[in-house]
């Protein structure tokens, strides 16, 4: 018996719910294992300050999830595709 042909909204959708799931666990790997590194056990150093936060906080949350948000915004208006659901069907007063 075989399987139907995949509808292409449920590929699409699967496609970029994977892409969306990549960028989120590689951006919170990145800013768990900076701020990790290099926000603790600091044992006296002299803090320095990037745009008024922290190094290991602008580095470490900051940019990273600045970078997602611009990613966002290409992944909404570049990577991401509309696809055909059929024709509409209007709602009729007799139900």
């Amino acid at each position: 018996m075989s399987r139907p042909p995949e509808d292409p909204v449920v590929r699409d959708c699967r496609r970029e719910a994977a892409a969306v799931a990549a960028i989120a666990l590689a951006a919170t790997a990145y800013s768990v294992g900076s701020c990790a590194l290099f926000g603790y056990g600091r044992a006296g150093e002299p803090i320095h300050f990037v745009l008024g936060f922290p190094s290991w906080v602008f580095w470490g949350i900051v940019a990273p999830w600045g970078v997602c948000v611009l990613i966002a915004g290409w992944f909404s208006w570049r990577f991401m595709s509309d696809e055909e659901l059929g024709d509409v069907r209007e709602e009729s007063d007799d139900a």
